[in-house]
């Protein structure tokens, strides 16, 4: 809380009271007076604060009285009281109540104490107090308490006088503050009158207020006091001490400058007083000299001895005058700075020189001081040149420092590594005690030069000078300084002082160009010259001085962070030369680091000459093991890297040091910043450059930027891990460093690029004549300044290109590689850079830039075609959409192949154009089509590489398809440019000279390209030929819309057509030797081991294309005029080719002649008069793989192609295309399908004619694909000729197809044609045969009556092909063996397994049968007699059939037919015209009932049970069918059918079965169906004919007889065999006898009694004995079915009545 509130007053008082009780109670009983005062005291403040609200300000008006009795306590001396009551009077002070009279009161109270000896420091604390609280104390008064203070500082105590000493520095601090607070009070009111000029009064001071006339008082005392003379106003001081007083003064000019500069009186002091004081301390110090040239190091002085306290403080005072008051003292600061500089002498105590180094430095950080000194002195006319000297004076200093004087001990020359002082050191600094550093190993940062070596001591921060021994304000004796500080300090100077006038001079420079910018021309201010002249002033001032004394430290200094500081100063100083036009200080600077950069001895031949004597000697990079190198060398720097110096000669290596590669640093530093600034220098800057990259093996990389290295050659290179480091960084400011060349203004520009070009030539005639590695700095360099100058590139684009072109066509690769990729990456950049105005509206700058791309293509070497082809690739990837006029040129560097170029050149070339193919047509002028056509098309005809002939071929389809899409734009472009070259050519007279002429150019493009891919289609390379014929038929056929019509007669008779011949002839004179492999080894298809085989491909191709043209595009071509013409030489062609000896062309041809049949006859619509030109496109679906292979989509093109050939419609130069025929009319084509049917008749019957016999082996069989497909063109011909087809051509078609199936296979073929023999399968083949007979039959059966007798002919044909299961055909005299006997291996022929192909015609038959039986033509045929007698022979064979099927499916035809025929036959048995027939049909039933085959012994009793129900079906068919209509039958006909059902009653046994099977195989199911069947017939009530009942009769009477006479053999064999059983067969005889007897029975019972003869009777009864003799038999089964024979006979013994009457009549 403050000491005015009401809480503080009231403890004050509360307080004050307690102190004077205190006090009368301590006063008691020794001193009674002071106990009174107190008590007094009491009631008086007391009474104080009843009375007054202020009381403070009572209690300070009161304050004598109120401190009197303190004071009389303090009288008393008695310690305790006084402590009392000092304590008191120091409350009343702080809380300022003391008035001016008690102040001196107190003063005089505590002057008494003091001279008593009492209380010390409680003294010096209230005099404090009281001073610093308020202000109440002035003039004498103040002096008094000064002067206690002084006189207590010289005490016997040390802590009275320490604490006395800053207790006076406080209090001069505090009248100094007085002062000031004084002149801030009165800064507002009006200014008092000027001081009296010239007043010589030191006295008079009438003119200042109070404080200052204290303070002044004060200042001019002490003045007096370090002058050893007496004070004026200080009264009473008894002792003083000179240091003590310059250190007064030096705080209060320090702290105060103020008011020494405001007021004069003060100025006054400083000149008169301060500085001649300070001059006459000097003395000593200056004309001591420490020791002469022969005494020892430290000869006793003849004059006054320097000492260090007076001499350390006057520099301190120094320092102060020139930092506060270089204005009012110029002169006397020129003595200051003479003397300062003297002693920095060499002669001069260590000490002293220390202190002085210190001062100067001080000087140092203050740039704007420097300035003035310049200024004030260098600048003026016989002046000292104070600021040079000073500059000269750090050097000398320094310089000093390193030389070893020789007097005294031999300094050892070389200290260990790491660096120990030496005795030399020692002496040479004088410092006594100063002991070197103990040897070994440090990293201590020190200089070091011939064996001197001084350690470097962190001294201070930059720009400050924080001093050592100028602050050693309490040391008497002069310090021992150690080793190396004074250097230290003298570096921070050096460094402090450049970077200071730098900093101060660029600020200035920086603040004068913003002005200028704001003026903006308007004219300059008068002053600026002035400026600039104390810029440059101070720059020649200095500079030489600075870069010996930093050349000098460079070269020493084995610290990194020293080295950077020296060469950071050295940098600045070149770049602020540079910007000052300062032109020889900025060389020598740059050429002093040029120097340091490169190693020791080699520099100089560089920087004297400026002529690099480059070499190419390249290096590698190798191990990387740090080398340190022995003491014994001159450097103690680390060796970083070990490399080649850059010399024509190779020389030995040459070592690069830390320190090199900092110095390289800092100037690529300098060429980055200060670029602008270097002007010529750029020579000097670029070849150092260059040697240094050169020896670190850093080697440009894309865009030309360095990077390091890798091993190319040899050890002559060592890097080591921490320059490897170093090495990115390196190559990455490089390369900022050109690209700061952005920056630069044109003229600079040009300077670099000059030094660049000259160090290019150098390295260039340097490469001639070996291959060793070239320097590529300058061309790498060359690169990157034109890539970063692009927005200026006209100005130095053809001196730098015609530059490298010159390179690429160097001998060496390095070099000439270099050289390209330098044009190319700039071409590059050229093209994509933003440009203003844009290279569209620029096409000079554009065709500018493009033409040394060109020239290039003049280049022999292939890398540089590659990289000019590279270059072209990637200008299209990124700048194709632009290149506008520039296409020809570009398209002139991809078509500039050749076959002896090599496969990598044409494959980059390649790239490039199929970039241009699928981007960027769209963007180029339609002119330029054609050549990208050609350019196309070269590529498919160079045989370098196959993949590229291929894929330019797929370029080619995808142009097509571009003039497709873009075909009216194209056509437009075309015929402008069309319409000018017209004129052109009409005024020069000439005709026009185009490919294709009459033809409108649109049209003529596509002629181009169809030409171009005719070429290919007959290259000698078949995978070509193949791509090639592709693309054309698929781009005529997708594309030919747009043609005009006239145009087409050029494509079909001199493209097409032309094509087809060239293939015929290249096919038949082909090589028919096997090719081994296809290049490499690429193994290759037997189907294509041969050129014969390999041209075969090419004509399947070419055929089926044109084939394929002919279908699409039949309705246009037909207006042609010629087009039956153009057919017939088809037709040949399909001919020609399907009669070759080459099944796969044969077969290709037949393929083809498909597709011309697939062609549907166009019917025009009345409302539109265009075809659709895509109108039957669809393949048949027989061609299981298009020729084509994948076909390409295409657009409806009508539109398009309308609108193409309206606008020819009118056009004079093109006749008009042919008038479409009206609505409605069919086009007549009968002709050309009569053409087609005879080719097809022509081949059928050449290929199917069997050899002749003579030949004992076939030239050639045609395979069986050939003729399935030669088959199964007949139902598409035959479709087109079905309105004039006659029996003639029918006979024609019979030859061949029976011709077709005749033909055998080839063993070898026969796995892939062939079924496994018991696949009942057809083979397509013979599937075809019997479509085409189908389609035949279905067009008679729909056709018109005259049609039907061409029935019996297809019936004679397919009952042709059902003999064929028993009987194969024979094909000439060629001997076929069986399918299953057959070795594939050897060349045999096969027949065909023609079984299921013969059941397969039999099924048709019987279908064709079933429908046709009652047509005329088939009864009056007799078809019905020839299928009976073709069935008698798979019916007769039975068993002995190839297979097994056909017997049983010839039954089931059988039975089929005649369920039909039959009926058909007894409705015509008047006409005669069946009468043939019944013989045949009896044959047949015997044939097969009764056949004389065996069955086949693994037969299992299953499946003979089944052929039995198929022998019972036929008889039922006899029962059902036959016998019951015997009337309508010829009559030998139904005996022969008695006779044989008899002979299968009766069971005959066959003596092949076992006895297990004997019951089943005897077919006694059979048996009794025939015999019930007789029997049915015998007693059928319906025998109308007495001659049919005879058969009957006699029939059974036949039977019974027969059974009579088993019974009786039984019965004799049984006797006779006695216990032996009878044979398996005889029992089972005699069992099947009883049965039938029993049967017969039965049969007699269900008969009306009159329809049975009474013979009949009488022989069955007859056999009743014959039975009652075999009840003896001793077999089982035997007497089960005699019990069944004998059980009906009961019925005999009583005979009915009506039998009788019956018997009667």
């Amino acid at each position: 809380m403050s000491t005015s509130s009401p809480e503080a007053v009231k403890k004050l008082l509360e307080n004050m009271q307690t102190d004077l009780r205190s006090l009368s109670m301590e006063c008691k009983k020794k001193f009674p007076p002071v106990k009174e005062a107190a008590e007094s005291g009491i009631v008086k403040i007391k009474t104080i604060a009843a009375r007054n609200t202020d009381i403070l300000a009572a209690l300070k008006e009161n304050s004598s009285e109120v401190v009197q009795p303190f004071l009389m306590g303090c009288g008393t001396k008695e310690p305790k009281i006084t402590q009392l009551c000092l304590a008191a009077i120091q409350r009343l002070m702080s809380h300022e109540v003391v008035s001016e009279a008690a102040a001196g009161n107190i003063i005089n109270m505590l002057w008494q104490l003091m001279e008593n000896g009492l209380e010390e420091l409680k003294l010096l604390q209230t005099v404090l107090v009281l001073l610093t609280t308020n202000t109440v104390v002035h003039d004498e008064v103040l002096s008094k308490a000064i002067v206690l203070c002084f006189r207590l500082h010289f005490t016997k105590d040390n802590i009275t006088n320490n604490t006395a000493a800053a207790t006076v520095r406080q209090v001069v601090t505090v009248v100094f503050e007085r002062m000031v607070a004084e002149d801030e009070c009165f800064k507002g009111m009006a200014d008092e009158p000027p001081p009296v000029q010239g007043n010589s009064n030191r006295r008079s001071v009438s003119t200042l207020r109070p404080s200052a006339k204290d303070a002044y008082m004060l200042f001019q005392d002490l003045c007096q006091l370090v002058n050893a003379d007496a004070p004026y106003w200080l009264v009473g001081m008894t002792e003083m001490t000179r240091t003590f007083g310059l250190e007064l003064l030096e705080s209060v000019l320090n702290d105060f400058p103020g008011v020494f500069l405001q007021h004069q009186e003060f100025s006054f002091l400083l000149k008169e007083r301060v500085c001649p004081l300070v001059i006459k301390l000097f003395s000593p110090n200056i004309k001591f000299r420490q020791g002469s040239s022969g005494g020892s190091a430290a000869s006793p002085a003849p004059v006054e001895k320097p000492y260090f306290p007076i001499c350390m403080r006057l520099l301190r005072v120094v320092s102060v005058l020139i930092k506060h008051f270089y204005s009012l003292l110029v002169t006397e600061c020129e003595i200051f700075l003479s003397l300062l500089v003297k002693f920095l002498d060499g002669e001069k105590p260590q000490w002293l020189r220390a202190v002085a180094v210190e001062s100067v430095h001080r000087l140092c950080v203050q740039p704007h001081l420097l300035r003035s000194f310049c200024q004030s002195y260098d600048m003026k006319q016989h002046s000292t040149k104070v600021f040079r000297d000073i500059v000269n004076a750090l050097g000398s200093f320094i310089q000093s420092l390193f030389i070893v004087p020789s007097a005294g001990n031999p300094a050892s020359i070389n200290p260990p590594t790491g660096g120990s002082g030496s005795t030399a050191q020692t002496a040479a600094q004088g410092g006594p005690g100063s002991a070197g550093v103990s040897g070994g190993l440090t990293t201590q940062a020190a200089f070091e030069y011939r064996g001197t070596w001084i350690p470097l001591v962190t001294v201070n921060v930059q720009g400050s000078a924080k001093a050592t021994y100028l602050e050693m304000l309490d040391k008497v004796e002069p310090p021992s300084i150690p080793e190396g500080y004074a250097m230290s300090v003298a570096f921070s100077a050096l460094l402090d002082l450049v970077r200071g006038i730098t900093c101060m001079i660029e600020r200035e420079l920086a603040a004068e160009e913003e002005a200028a910018a704001l003026r903006d021309g308007s004219l300059d201010t008068p002053q600026e010259p002035l400026v600039h002249q104390v810029w440059e002033e101070m720059v020649n001032a200095c500079w030489c001085g600075l870069l010996a004394a930093l050349s000098l430290l460079l070269d020493a200094s084995t610290d990194e962070t020293a080295t950077e500081n020296i060469l950071k100063a050295e940098l600045t100083m070149a770049s602020l030369c540079g910007r000052l036009g300062l032109v020889t200080p900025r060389d020598a600077f740059i050429t002093a680091i040029c120097k340091a950069s490169l190693p020791p001895h080699y520099a100089l031949t560089v920087l004297s000459s400026n002529a690099a004597n480059l070499s190419n000697k390249s290096y590698s990079i190798q191990g990387q093991s740090v080398q340190i190198i022995s003491p014994s060398s001159e450097s103690h720097q680390q060796v970083v890297a070990v490399g080649q110096p850059l010399t024509v000669q190779p020389q030995g290596t040459v070592v690069l040091t830390a320190k090199n590669i900092q110095c390289m640093r800092t100037l690529l530093n300098l060429s980055h910043c200060h670029g602008a600034v270097l002007g010529t220098s750029w020579q000097l800057v670029l070849a150092t450059l260059q040697h240094l990259v050169w020896i670190l093996g850093l080697k440009p990389g894309v865009g030309g930027v360095l990077k390091p290295g890798r091993a190319v050659e040899g050890p002559s290179t060592v890097l080591t891990t921490a320059v490897m480091t170093d090495l990115p960084v390196i190559a990455n400011i490089l390369s900022r460093l050109f690209e700061s060349s952005q920056y630069l203004d044109d003229v600079s520009l040009h300077h670099l690029i000059n030094a660049l070009c000259s160090l290019s030539m150098e390295a260039m005639e340097m490469a001639y004549g070996n291959n060793k590695e070239p320097s590529l700095f300058a061309v790498a360099k060359l690169l990157e300044t034109g890539l970063v100058n692009m927005d200026r590139i006209e100005i130095l684009w053809r001196p730098l290109t015609a530059h490298l072109l010159e390179v690429c066509q160097h001998p060496n690769a390095r070099m000439r590689e270099w050289g390209a990729e330098a044009v190319t990456s700039l071409i590059k950049a050229g093209l994509s850079y933003k440009h203003e105005p844009p290279l569209s509206q620029n096409q000079r700058l554009q065709l500018l830039l493009l033409n040394p791309l060109k020239e290039l293509s003049n280049v022999l070497h292939a890398d540089i075609r590659h990289k000019q082809l590279e270059c072209v690739l990637q200008i299209l990837q990124s700048q194709g959409d632009s290149l506008g006029p520039g296409w020809p040129l570009v398209l002139g560097v991809i078509g500039a192949i050749r076959n002896d170029q090599g496969e990598s050149l044409i494959r980059t070339a390649f790239q490039c154009l199929q970039l241009v193919v699928t981007d960027f047509l769209p963007t180029m002028p339609c002119t330029c089509l054609q050549i990208v056509v050609d350019v196309a098309g070269s590529f498919g005809l160079q045989n370098q590489e196959l993949n590229i002939s291929l894929t330019s071929i797929g370029l080619l389809w995808n142009i097509s398809d571009y003039f497709f899409q873009r075909g009216e734009a194209i056509t437009e472009e075309l015929e402008q440019e069309e319409a000018l070259l017209q004129k052109q050519a009409q005024e020069k007279g000439e005709p026009l000279n185009r490919p294709f002429h009459p033809a409108p150019p649109f049209d003529c493009l596509w002629l181009c390209l169809y030409a171009k891919l005719g070429e290919l289609c007959v290259d000698p390379r078949p995978a070509v030929r193949k791509s090639a014929g592709q693309t054309l038929f698929s781009t005529v056929n997708a594309h030919g819309t747009l043609l005009q019509q006239p145009t087409w007669h050029i494509v079909v008779w001199k493209v097409l057509f032309h094509l087809l011949d060239c293939v015929r002839k290249s096919s038949t004179t082909a090589d028919k030797e096997k090719i081994e492999s296809g290049g490499g080894n690429i193994l290759i298809h037997h189907s294509r081991d041969t050129a014969e085989k390999q041209w075969a491909e090419t004509w399947v191709l070419t055929l089926a294309g044109v084939a394929r043209i002919f279908n699409t595009r039949r309705y246009p071509l037909q207006q042609l005029g010629d087009f039956f013409k153009a057919w017939e030489v088809l037709l040949d062609h399909i001919q020609s080719a399907a009669l070759s000896k080459n099944n796969e062309v044969s077969l290709a041809a037949l393929k083809s002649f498909q597709e011309i049949l697939q062609i549907v006859t166009p019917v025009k619509d009345a409302d539109s008069v265009k075809p659709d030109p895509l109108a039957a496109m669809g393949v048949p679906p027989v061609l299981v793989d298009g020729p084509l292979g994948a076909g390409r989509p295409l657009q409806r093109s009508d539109s398009l192609a309308e609108r193409l050939a309206q606008r020819y419609m009118n056009s004079a130069q093109f006749a008009a295309p042919t008038p479409l025929p009206p609505p409605g009319e069919e086009l007549d084509d009968s002709a050309l399908w009569w053409s087609a049917w005879n080719t097809w008749y022509r081949t059928g019957t050449e290929c199917t004619r069997p050899p002749p016999p003579g030949a004992d082996k076939p030239s050639f069989i045609p395979s069986q694909p050939f003729l399935t497909a030669l088959v199964q063109i007949f139902p598409a011909l035959y479709a087109h000729v079905k309105g004039g087809f006659s029996m003639e051509d029918l006979r024609k078609l019979g030859v061949i197809l029976h011709g077709a199936v005749s033909v055998p296979i080839s063993s070898d073929a026969s796995p892939f044609i062939l079924p496994s023999y018991t696949e009942a399968v057809l083979t397509s083949m013979q599937e075809a045969v019997l479509t085409a007979l189908d389609v035949l039959q279905k067009a008679i059966c729909v056709g018109p009556e005259t049609l039907q007798v061409m029935y019996p002919a297809i019936f004679e044909q397919l009952l042709l092909f059902v003999e064929f299961s028993c009987k194969p055909p024979q094909y000439g005299k060629l001997e076929t063996k069986h399918v299953a006997n057959a070795k594939y291996n050897q060349a045999e022929w096969v027949a065909l397994n023609y079984v299921p192909f013969a059941e397969r015609s039999l099924e048709v038959v019987v279908d064709l049968y079933q429908k046709t039986a009652c047509h005329k033509a088939v009864i009056n045929e007799k078809v019905l007699q020839n299928i009976i007698k073709t069935l008698r022979m798979p019916l007769g064979l039975k068993y002995s059939c190839p297979a097994e099927s056909t017997w049983k499916l010839a039954v089931s035809s059988l039975l089929k037919v005649l369920s039909i025929g039959l009926p058909v036959a007894r409705q015509h048995a008047s006409s005669g015209k069946f009468d043939t027939m019944w013989p045949e049909l009896a044959c047949a039933f015997e044939d097969f009932l009764f056949t004389k085959s065996t069955p086949p012994d693994n037969l299992s009793i299953q499946e003979f049970q089944k052929n039995e129900a198929i022998d019972v079906e036929v008889v039922q068919l006899i029962s059902t069918e036959i016998l019951p209509f015997a009337n309508f039958i010829p009559k030998d006909f139904v005996g022969q059918i008695m006779a044989m059902l008899n002979k299968g009653s009766i069971h005959s046994q066959s003596s092949s079965f076992t006895e297990a099977e004997i019951d089943i195989r005897m077919r006694e199911d059979f048996s009794k169906v025939c015999f019930e069947t007789l029997l049915q017939f015998s007693f059928s009530n319906k025998a109308s004919t007495p001659q049919e009942g005879y058969i009957s009769r006699m029939a059974l009477s036949v039977l019974l007889q027969r059974a009579q006479d088993v019974l009786r053999r039984y019965v004799e064999d049984e006797r006779l065999s006695g216990r032996c059983p009878l044979p398996r067969q005889q029992v089972t005889e005699i069992i099947f006898v009883l049965k039938a007897v029993s049967t017969l029975m039965d049969s007699l019972k269900k008969t009306q009694p009159e329809n049975v003869d009474g013979n009949t009777w009488a022989q069955v009864i007859a056999l009743y004995p014959t039975l009652v003799e075999c009840i003896t038999c001793s077999s089982s089964e035997v007497s089960s079915a005699l019990k069944e024979a004998l059980g009906p006979f009961k019925d005999f013994m009583q005979p009915p009545v009506s039998k009788v009457q019956n018997g009667e009549s």
